[in-house]
């Protein structure tokens, strides 16, 4: 199963239920299953009935997209190397410690050699006091489709920083996890102290986490503790966290940063295709659905545009502002959440949702994904290009107003559709 396809099973009910009230409106004359029934023809998996009925809002542990450095990388262990190497909540320690290579004064460090190391019992009474849960994609800077969507949960990372007692010269923290003991394979990153300390007005903190849709982070999702920066792409969210280093080094120290990229850029608000049909019938509708990635511009519209192949494209306008885009329809807020939580109910105190309500204070939420979803139509037969944008909460469409490929990939979305 491709990303794509992955995707799609992530979607909600939502969907068909748009579809639904399209079609109960008069605007299709088929049903749903017709729509999707036609497009998959000769395809041995049709994503349609079965795909529109378990689409989910966030993504089950087992669906999400899982990267690790290091041969073999760490979750792919043995349990027993687990064990040994602190990848089990019952031998997992993390340490905190001055940067030995910098002049920051810290009264009590955590530290394996002192045998002052957090635990994890250390972590769960923290965590008594100050766990906190939101919802967040985890997505890469360099790919165009998110990695997953879930309900994390843990304990900010400014209650662990301020047990260490920093005392002076701390200007940020540099991570990372285990990496087989081996420095060439260190998957690192780093954090400006102020961001950990103090969160932006609307943001959450940055947090040690250890539960993801309500269950303990297994070892593929960077078990039993990672590190989540929710307004951050995935490079700052290291998995299998053991060590922060405080340091007065005012330079960043990522890896991501020395393969060329810009690692201090926030989540981009783009559109990506999930669904889109190879051939459709001339006059009649085809469904399309999609992801929205919403960043830290939020987002206010999403759009899409059908153009024929055999017609030129406007001059002077490589992100198309002047082409003949319609809106889309954002879905709402799904009523059934997945991500294997409990008939899909959310557990207590997402910080996202309102408490006397039930629903999402703000939607399309921040630093989250939305769907979308609308019906095409072109009245002549032909090849065209069909392509997605968004248009944030500022008024800006996609690309801009960051189009660089190294601050988080938004580049406008192409696919070809076949019109008979």
């Amino acid at each position: 199963m491709d990303r794509i396809e992955r995707l799609a099973k992530e979607h909600t009910d939502l969907t068909r239920r748009h579809f639904l009230k399209i079609g109960s409106a008069g605007a299709a004359a088929v049903t749903v299953s017709q729509l999707w029934a036609r497009e998959n023809v000769g395809r041995p998996h049709p994503l349609l009935t079965e795909a529109v009925s378990k689409l989910e809002y966030l993504t089950r542990e087992e669906n999400f997209i899982t990267y690790g450095r290091g041969n073999p990388p760490p979750h792919k262990l043995p349990p027993e190397k687990l064990h040994q190497v602190g990848l089990v909540r019952k031998t997992w320690q993390l340490e905190v410690l001055p940067d030995p290579d910098s002049n920051a004064k810290v009264e009590k460090p955590f530290s394996k050699e002192q045998g002052t190391a957090l635990n994890w019992d250390a972590l769960m009474k923290l965590a008594e006091k100050h766990a906190v849960r939101f919802m967040s994609v985890i997505t890469c800077t360099n790919d165009r489709t998110p990695y997953g969507m879930g309900l994390w949960e843990g304990v900010p990372l400014r209650e662990v920083v301020w047990l260490a007692r920093p005392v002076s010269n701390v200007r940020r923290l540099f991570y990372y996890g285990y990496h087989n003991d081996d420095p060439k394979q260190r998957f690192q990153s780093s954090l400006p102290i102020g961001r950990v300390l103090e969160d932006p007005p609307g943001e959450h903190p940055i947090i040690l986490c250890y539960k993801l849709n309500n269950q303990w982070l297994t070892i593929d999702r960077g078990g039993p503790v990672r590190m989540i920066v929710p307004d951050a792409y995935g490079n700052k969210s290291v998995k299998w966290l053991q060590r922060i280093m405080l340091t007065n080094d005012y330079k960043a120290n990522d890896t991501y940063a020395l393969w060329n990229n810009d690692t201090v850029s926030h989540i981009k608000t783009c559109a990506r295709f999930i669904h889109t049909p190879k051939k459709i019938k001339a006059g009649q509708p085809a469904p399309v659905t999609g992801v929205a990635q919403v960043g830290m511009s939020g987002l206010s519209k999403v759009q899409y545009w059908l153009h024929p192949k055999d017609k030129s494209l406007p001059k002077d306008d490589p992100y198309f502002t002047n082409a003949q885009w319609k809106d889309a329809d954002i879905l709402p807020p799904p009523k059934h959440w997945g991500g294997g939580l409990p008939d899909g109910k959310l557990p207590e105190v997402p910080r996202q949702i309102d408490t006397v309500t039930g629903k999402p204070k703000h939607w399309p939420i921040r630093n989250a994904i939305a769907h979308w979803a609308t019906l095409i139509t072109a009245e002549r037969p032909g090849k065209y290009d069909l392509r997605c944008r968004t248009i944030d909460a500022n008024g800006i469409a996609q690309p801009m107003p960051r189009p660089f490929h190294k601050s988080g990939n938004n580049k406008i979305q192409s696919v070809q559709v076949v019109v008979e």
